[in-house]
């Protein structure tokens, strides 16, 4: 079992900056990602990131936003900058545990995240 809580969303103006942070508790995590869901549309893959520290990330952040992790605090974080009107939404960060002959998927509650324009 896996427990993801995030936070360091809030209240920002275009072209300002922020951090959100993911904890998990539980098993190491292997693939985690930050999802995004805007008010009507469906949530979407905003990055991705293996254990190595590969990462992946939609078009619409790249240059933007930056993934990282910490693997010896099992944590993800979020570097938001340059953010836009159309970066508003809930951020959830997902995480994928592996074993043999298994894959757990675990989602945070969700973290708000408003850009004023």
């Amino acid at each position: 079992q896996v427990q993801l809580v995030e936070s360091g969303g809030g209240l920002v103006q275009a072209g300002g900056s922020l951090r959100l942070s993911c904890a998990a508790s539980g098993s190491i995590t292997d693939y985690m990602m930050w999802h995004r869901q805007a008010p009507g549309q469906p949530r979407e893959l905003v990055a991705g990131i293996t254990r190595d520290g590969n990462t992946d990330y939609a078009d619409s952040v790249k240059g933007r936003f930056t993934i990282s992790r910490d693997n010896a605090k099992n944590a993800m974080y979020l570097q938001m900058n340059s953010l836009k009107p159309e970066d508003t939404a809930v951020y959830y960060c997902n995480a994928l545990v592996t074993g043999p002959g298994r894959m757990e998927n675990y989602w945070g509650p969700g973290t708000q995240v408003t850009v004023s324009s």
